[in-house]
């Protein structure tokens, strides 16, 4: 259920919060705590939206006796509950559902406003519609303004959003008011000297190449710890640092398909045949790209994977193709399409595909997509690596409609995992209020980050995904380092809309605790894919974000349900409820020879430590983290891993990595008991 807002407000934390987000000069309205997004007080306002406008709105209307339904859908993951695992049909869904009265009420005054209904949920739970800004605004009784925040433009409705006549009493929710768009959370290395991703290679050129694949990208992130001398063309500055060495300057730390199989102990499951032979990988996309299938082919040839085709793969445009057949190239979906499928396959390799696509990104579309998915039951693992903004930016009517459309997912045994975010905080100054929208809902499951740090100090190690990035040199070194500060980390902490499900009991604070589980993240330690651009087929080395462990825990997921035979439903409450190795907890971690270094000029030398080096954007400063020297094409940096914001990694649950990361076998098999 929703925290009803004036009472989260009374308390001190929020107050708190509240003080650090927002004008010292507002404070929250009756109206605003109905359903106006909360970013419209931040940002600048550049008046109405023209009328003309067109957009899809749905109308979420309120079940009958959602207490009862809610009370339902709680028992099927209760162990003792006689209902347990007994997934509701539409049939008894049907019950809930709202009246004929109710549906024909909203449609009709709709309808009289000059919108078009555009579909109707099946049992009647939704209701879409398209037409005007103008025909919205008088139907919702509101204005719709445009406005602008940190360089991004939405629009927002100004007053609580109502719609007209007796209808009103019939309506839960609405989503589509606002331009609230999902972006996805795919993340690339960096390089620390051009800012821009590490460059593509032609798919062509790497195979003809002596060493082929692996005179691209290792496997082996970190060597011995060195000695580097940093001289420019004068006699000083002079910079000596010493510590972990990161990768080397011809090869990108990627892992391939079998090297990820083989660190997450996934042998032993295909050994036994459990491979996603008769399940389904379900991945919600945005605009799609034109040659998704050939692109994942040639990644599945070059990792000894499965061919897809007809049998194993399909895509689905529910509301057709999108107007502009180059969307996704333009707004970064083609790499985290790339990303969700070929990572997807390669942990479940003999599982169907099947990637249902919005017409476009706003967060209506991409409801509509997975309302779609479920009524049509293409799959128990839904995967979704996009998110819109953290709670602190988003309306009640949001992230009410987003987990309204989860619960009838979680009733129907689908479980809708959702990537938690590539920015750890986001900016909030605290965890309470930094979830991002969606994965804060209840009724999703989040998936966190991870770093791999193979071959650190001769082993293999785990760690939360927060990255530090600190530039020491180049032609020379750095006097004094430049600090760039936190360049990405996975999302977390405590919701201030959604109350601590019964499940989260023992974990801290009052509402729904972000993320759940986790896997690979972190770009640094990331994975490479294969994308066409302009013709040409590239490899693209280190990628990452919690767009990969997205997928990678849903095809965990679909091992899990062939291993138990039948659908374990929503993955979270399950989760929580383990109590052995299944999971395994990444806890806090350091290294006895972390970066550090001395630059010697005309004033003399100056030492800086290792947690000076990696300090700048991370609060508050700890102890435990691995940083190394990575020499990159002439420039040198300081990469810090385990530094995620004001989020942190502990032992147990925690805001970065939830309970853990599967555990090969172990998890496939026993989550199912």
């Amino acid at each position: 259920m929703l925290h009803k807002l004036s009472a989260k407000v009374a308390t001190s934390a929020f107050l708190s919060l509240a003080f650090l987000i927002l004008p010292a000069t507002i404070a929250f309205s009756a109206e605003l705590s109905r359903n106006v997004s909360r970013r419209i007080q931040q940002a600048i306002d550049q008046g109405p939206v023209d009328p003309t406008e067109e957009i899809n709105i749905t109308v979420h209307l309120k079940a009958t006796n959602k207490v009862g339904l809610d009370e339902r859908v709680k028992a099927l993951y209760d162990p003792a509950s006689p209902s347990y695992e007994h997934w509701l049909t539409d049939a008894q869904l049907q019950a809930y559902a709202p009246s004929p009265k109710a549906v024909a009420a909203v449609r009709a005054e709709l309808e009289k406003h000059g919108l078009t209904i555009l579909s109707v949920d099946p049992l009647g739970f939704s209701v879409r519609a398209h037409g005007t800004i103008g025909n919205v605004e008088t139907a919702f009784q509101t204005q719709i303004h445009q406005y602008t925040l940190d360089n991004r433009t939405f629009r927002s409705h100004v007053q609580s959003a109502v719609l007209t006549s007796g209808a009103s009493a019939y309506v839960h929710a609405v989503s589509g008011l606002d331009g609230s768009q999902a972006h996805p959370l795919a993340k690339p290395a960096i390089n620390p000297r051009t800012g821009k991703a590490l460059p593509p290679r032609p798919l062509k050129t790497v195979l003809a190449s002596p060493n082929g694949l692996s005179g691209l990208i290792t496997d082996k992130c970190f060597t011995a710890p060195k000695t580097f001398t940093l001289t420019g063309s004068t006699p000083l500055p002079v910079g000596v640092y010493f510590g972990n060495d990161y990768d080397d300057t011809t090869q990108v730390c990627s892992f391939t398909s079998s090297q990820l199989q083989t660190h997450y102990g996934l042998e032993s499951a295909y050994k036994l045949g459990i491979d996603g032979t008769g399940q389904t990988v379900v991945l919600l996309e945005a605009y799609g790209y034109p040659t998704i299938e050939a692109d994942a082919n040639a990644f599945s040839q070059l990792n000894g994977l499965p061919q897809l085709g007809p049998s194993n793969f399909e895509i689905i445009y529910p509301e057709g193709l999108p107007k502009n057949p180059n969307a996704g190239p333009e707004l970064g979906w083609d790499v985290e399409i790339a990303i969700d499928v070929q990572w997807a396959h390669s942990i479940a390799p003999k599982a169907k595909i099947i990637v249902v696509i919005a017409a476009a990104q706003d967060n209506e579309d991409l409801q509509d997509a997975i309302t779609y998915a479920v009524n049509h039951h293409l799959g128990n693992s839904i995967s979704n690596s996009w998110g819109t903004d953290s709670e602190q930016f988003a309306g009640i009517d949001e992230v009410e409609s987003f987990n309204t459309v989860f619960e009838y997912a979680a009733a129907r045994g689908v479980s809708v995992n959702f990537a938690s975010g590539d920015n750890g905080d986001d900016g909030n100054g605290g965890p309470i209020g930094a979830p991002e929208v969606p994965a804060d809902a209840p009724y999703a499951t989040a998936v966190g980050g991870t770093s791999i740090l193979n071959y650190l100090n001769g082993s293999s190690v785990e760690v939360g995904w927060g990255n530090v990035q600190t530039g020491i040199g180049f032609d020379g070194p750095y006097d004094p380092p430049f600090q760039f500060g936190f360049t990405g980390g996975a999302g977390g902490g405590e919701s201030i809309f959604f109350d601590k499900p019964k499940w989260q009991s023992a974990l801290p604070g009052t509402g729904r605790q972000v993320p759940d589980v986790s896997a690979l993240s972190d770009p640094y330690t990331g994975v490479f894919i294969i994308v066409t651009q302009q013709g040409v087929q590239y490899i693209e080395p280190g990628w990452g974000g919690t767009s990969l462990g997205c997928p990678i825990f849903s095809a965990f997921w679909v091992l899990a349900n062939e291993a138990a035979g039948h659908s374990l439903g929503q993955a979270a409450p399950r989760l929580a409820k383990l109590t052995g190795k299944e999971l395994i907890d990444i806890v806090p971690v350091t290294s006895a020879t972390n970066a550090a270094g001395t630059v010697f000029d005309s004033s003399g030398p100056t030492y800086y430590s290792p947690l000076s080096l990696v300090s700048a954007g991370v609060y508050p400063p700890t102890v435990d983290f691995v940083s190394a020297i990575w020499p990159y094409q002439g420039s040198y940096a300081i990469e810090g891993f385990g530094l995620d914001s004001t989020l942190s990694v502990a032992i147990g649950w925690d805001n970065v990595t939830g309970f853990g990361v599967p555990n090969g076998l172990t998890f496939i098999q026993g989550v199912g008991k």
